[in-house]
């Protein structure tokens, strides 16, 4: 007796291994796209938690210590326009064959004729345009590190400021 059971058919058998297929990559696109959803949450979390913590250490430390705190961070914050300009300026001049002494921020020796300005205290010079932008952004000598400000917070007055040739 012959077997009368049907046999699948060659395009029925190919249509089921086409909808398996189709079905797989449907399943391996989604959990990439789970598994990339993850991994940006994941790294947001992490930004958000160093965020967070930057500002509960700054928080605190305001609260905590207000007073050394303001004071830390004043001690080397820029001087004041007019503080700078009022610093003594004065014309370079070469008297002698000996060395005649280099700018410490751009490193160009000074030549006959440059503006100079001389520092108080520490008598340090520069040419005009470089400590003035050295000292918009800090308030210390840049060779020395003398700071301009006293404790105060204002600039020394003229009386104090030494000149020398």
């Amino acid at each position: 007796m012959a077997d009368l059971s049907p046999s699948p058919s060659p395009n029925c058998h190919d249509h089921s291994h086409q909808s398996q297929q189709q079905q797989s990559s449907t399943i391996d696109f989604n959990v990439t796209v789970i598994m990339v959803a993850m991994l940006c949450a994941l790294v947001c979390a992490l930004g958000l938690n160093s965020t967070l913590q930057c500002v509960f250490q700054c928080t605190y430390r305001v609260l905590t210590e207000p007073r050394q705190w303001l004071v830390s961070r004043r001690q080397n914050s820029g001087l004041k326009k007019k503080e700078v300009v009022a610093l003594p300026t004065s014309t370079f001049v070469n008297n002698s064959s000996a060395a005649s002494g280099t700018c410490a921020i751009c490193l160009v020796d000074f030549i006959d004729g440059d503006k100079i300005r001389v520092l108080p205290k520490c008598n340090h010079r520069f040419h005009v345009p470089c400590i003035d932008k050295w000292l918009l952004s800090h308030s210390s000598c840049p060779t020395c590190r003398h700071r301009l400000k006293n404790s105060n917070h204002s600039f020394h007055s003229l009386d104090q400021i030494v000149v020398t040739p």
